[in-house]
């Protein structure tokens, strides 16, 4: 059977040694491919998508041929390679070194502290949902948030298979939630109820006006990397390339399907809010059964996001994780509870993640004032999406660029567990790393809410940028003075302490 590659102890980081033994593996595919959908799945995305018009459909495809699938692709490819604990973060490393290896690491797991915020408050816009006056004001937003945020990480220091386990099912309502909004809107065109769609071939063209769009697909397929933060616990090696298959098919489908159910069954007028998506089960089953569906719809998609909450907090945990192990920060962060899970990690984060919900919803707002409640989560839901989009493309170009200097330096290797020619390779790494520079550019040059000017968005996520860089530079500061590649590390039983 192909292995992984064996390379030397003054090659290997600390925590490629070390993780194995602290970690134990439970992951199966079915498990790979849940936390993959947590990630990548959101939905709401397709309610946005709808704003396109039948255009939406060409944008959908597009990310997924320059994006989503030159990405599993070249992700498979790595991760069989090298399939440690923190994935772009140990591949960058072997391509590049340790400078690149920690930046890259840093802005895949950066993007993790704002996703908790954005799985948090969408979950506070679908509980809205259930009762207008619900959560009107932002503290009250927040402070829901920050109780999403801490129920997340109780879940992530849960030994690991019965948290797994609960995502699972979740996923699984999921995925029934998301046939149903599907099903709508085929009822819609069997009922006579469609909403009229022009589906006139310039209509399918992607035009200048709607090229944001493009950059809401590239934040709507971020993360195929995600799942192989936790290479050493999966069970099985064949699961790396069996989770990317089937996870990609799955979220292919429910794009298009959820962007065809919103776009036929809900009026023009709705469609763009993600309130629509459960509005398509009300209005496309009708009668006294569509409500009902549009409620457990709803529902489902709250536990969704509670869910999904966890699944960010464990997985971009296991970075800090590493970086502990690699005395890149304290040692600390390394230590494992009884459970065998890095409950340091996930506590640091998880207070990471409710101090920057206090700035947002809590603190802010004081010097805002001007802004309605409604708008200014609007505004902020929208920065943190935009910056976590930009600093999360960063790093998917370093994964593009990866495979190309590990195929030169690891020659012999690369080919004993090569998945597709070398040519597909190059053609991977050329079209993933384009899309993510457009993807960049376009988030940056054109504003996702009409509530800001390009000045201010621009300043907005500029400022959320320059925080991240001296974040990092901290973190680098730090690990300068601590050693990393062959150095000596605390014995395993004080990582479990």
């Amino acid at each position: 059977m192909e292995t992984a590659v064996d390379t030397s102890p003054q090659e290997q980081l600390p925590s490629e040694r070390i993780a194995g033994g602290l970690l134990p593996k439970v992951l199966t595919t079915m498990d790979m491919v849940a936390i993959f959908v947590g990630i990548v799945l959101f939905i709401s995305n397709a309610s946005i998508m709808t704003g396109a018009g039948p255009a939406a459909y060409v944008y959908w495809v597009l990310g997924f041929l320059t994006f989503l699938i030159p990405g599993a692709i070249i992700t498979g490819q790595l991760g069989r390679m090298f399939p440690g604990e923190g994935s772009i973060y140990v591949w960058t490393h072997k391509a590049f070194g340790p400078l690149l290896g920690l930046f890259a690491g840093f802005c895949a797991w950066f993007p993790g502290v704002l996703g908790l915020v954005a799985t948090g408050d969408g979950a506070v816009s679908l509980i809205q949902l259930l009762h207008p006056g619900w959560l009107a004001d932002p503290w009250q937003q927040g402070v829901v948030i920050m109780l999403i945020i801490a129920f997340s990480c109780l879940l992530s220091i849960l030994r690991f298979r019965l948290t797994q386990t609960m995502v699972n099912i979740v996923f699984v309502l999921y995925g029934g939630a998301i046939l149903l909004v599907g099903l709508a809107g085929v009822l819609a065109l069997l009922h006579g109820t469609s909403t009229p769609v022009d589906y006139s071939l310039h209509n399918w063209l992607p035009q200048p006006a709607t090229l944001t769009f493009y950059g809401t697909v590239i934040l709507g397929l971020l993360g195929i990397e995600v799942p192989l933060n936790m290479g050493v616990e999966i069970k099985e090696a064949r699961a790396v390339t069996r989770y990317l298959f089937w996870g990609a098919i799955v979220i292919m489908a429910a794009y298009l399907f959820g962007t065809f159910g919103v776009m036929t069954a809900v009026p023009l007028k709705d469609q763009g809010n993600p309130a629509s998506v459960a509005e398509a089960v009300v209005l496309g089953f009708g009668g006294s059964v569509g409500p009902v569906l549009g409620t457990i719809v709803n529902l489902i998609f709250i536990g969704f996001f509670l869910f999904t909450t966890a699944v960010f907090n464990y997985s971009f945990a296991r970075l800090l994780f590493v970086s502990g192990l690699d005395r890149r920060l304290p040692a600390v962060i390394s230590r494992v509870n009884a459970n065998k899970v890095p409950w340091v990690a996930i506590v640091v984060q998880t207070v990471l993640s409710c101090i920057v919900t206090i700035l947002v919803f809590i603190l802010l707002p004081l010097f805002l004032q001007a802004l309605k409640a409604g708008e200014l989560a609007t505004i902020v839901y929208d920065v943190l999406q935009a910056t976590l989009t930009v600093i999360w493309c960063v790093s998917m170009t370093t994964l593009f660029v990866d495979v190309v200097l590990i195929r030169r330096k690891y020659q012999e290797q690369f080919r004993a567990l090569q998945l597709v020619p070398s040519w597909v390779f190059s053609l991977c790494a050329a079209l993933g790393s384009v899309a993510s520079l457009v993807g960049i550019i376009v988030t940056l040059t054109k504003p996702w809410t009409p509530l800001v000017s390009l000045a201010q968005w621009q300043e907005w996520i500029g400022a959320l940028g320059v925080i991240a860089l001296l974040f990092f530079g901290g973190i680098w500061l730090f690990g300068r003075t601590r050693p990393v590649a062959g150095a000596e590390l605390h014995p395993q039983e004080e990582a479990t302490t």
